[in-house]
Order: structure tokens, then sequence, then C-alpha cells
């Protein structure tokens, strides 16, 4: 397998890995558990990957393969926020008695999946600009630097956007403060993943170049 192929392989690997982190993210995501007395969705364990992913992707082939990874990835969450919501309106067979619960485990509300697809777009996007900016700023140095500053800043927009189209005035209870007192640790938990997964982009870049190269 000459350079080329290996190199295609593990670019196809990396984007297979970010559209399957997505769909964890948008069907077990939707679980709510609790860390340290903190409420958090499941897909917290997943949702740094995208994000350490496009910066991999971002470091070695440039910003546009980067949008190229969550264009392509936008509409394959349309098409599963679509196909879930005709197989939960297909009427089951008379034999089968679990349309309730199938629908519980995967459906969700419209407001939901909307404030879903809305804050994964964003966030993405606002990634991939952030990693590239501070990529000229650096003159492409300091890796961690750009890895932390666009992760930790798309994951606050990623979460802002989601926590207030999902939830704002859903009850008297979600008020603009209660909100906000949300996000605020669910973000804090998101940066002490972004900085632990800073060791994981420096082997991601250096695996996806298929060769040694210093960083700083």
């Amino acid at each position: 397998m000459d350079t080329q192929d290996r190199s295609s392989r593990k670019r196809d690997f990396l984007f297979a890995l970010f559209v399957a982190s997505m769909v964890i993210v948008n069907t077990l995501g939707t679980k709510i558990t609790t860390i340290l007395g903190v409420r958090v969705s499941v897909g917290i364990f997943f949702m740094p990957v995208m994000f350490l992913i496009t910066d991999i992707v971002g470091e070695v082939y440039g910003r546009k393969e980067a949008s190229r990874f969550v264009n392509m990835s936008t509409i394959m969450l349309v098409l599963l926020f679509v196909m879930i919501g005709v197989c939960i309106a297909m009427p089951p067979n008379e034999t089968w008695n679990m349309q309730e619960q199938y629908a519980a485990v995967f459906g969700s509300s419209l407001r939901m999946t909307i404030a879903s697809l809305v804050s994964f777009v964003v966030s993405q996007n606002v990634d991939v600009f952030l990693f590239s900016f501070w990529g000229k700023v650096t003159k492409g140095k300091m890796l961690w630097v750009r890895n932390n500053l666009s992760t930790i800043t798309s994951q606050l927009v990623d979460t802002t956007i989601f926590e207030f189209l999902a939830f704002w005035h859903l009850t008297p209870k979600f008020t603009t403060g209660f909100v906000i007192s949300l996000i605020i640790p669910y973000w804090l938990f998101k940066v002490v993943f972004a900085l632990l997964d800073t060791p994981f982009c420096y082997l991601g870049v250096r695996w996806l170049r298929g060769k040694d190269q210093s960083q700083d």
C-alpha cells in the first residue's frame, strides 16, 4: 500500500469515527446522568471526540477538509433525525407491542431535535474557524494552544445554544438564570475533557501525517 492510499484510509477512518460519535451523542446522549453532583448528558464522553478529530484534520489537511467533515456530517445528522421520525411514525404490527417504548427511547421533541442540530452545526463550524484563526496567529506553532482555545470556546457555544434552545422557558423553572446555572458546570466538565485530550491531538496529528514531526 502506497503512502497516499494509507493516508486516505486514515482520513476515512477519522470521518467514520466522527460520524459514529455524532450518532452516539444524538441517540445515547439523550440520557441524563449525574457526575460529581452535576447534571450532564452521557454524550459528554463522546462529544470531545468530534472536536478532537476536526482539530487533527484541520492541522494536517487544513480548514477546508475539516469543514468538509462537518458539512457532510450535518447532512447525515439531518438524515438520522428524519429516519428516526419516519420509523416512529410507521404503524407497528399488531404482534409488536413496544411502540411506546420504541418512541420513548428513540424519539425526542421537535424542539430538542432542532437544538441538537443547530448546536452541532454552529459549534463545529466555530471550532474549525477558531482552530484555523489561531493557526495563523501562532504561525502554525503551539498546537496545544490552538487545540484548547478552539475546543473550549466552541464547547461553550455548543452548550449554550443547546441548553437555551432545548430548555429555556420549557417550564416556569427554566428561567434564563436557571439555564445559565446548568450551562456553567456542564461546560466546565467539557473544559476538563478538552485539556485531557491534548496529548491525543498530538498523537493523532503524528499518526495521520505518517511520520515523526516535532511540534511546539
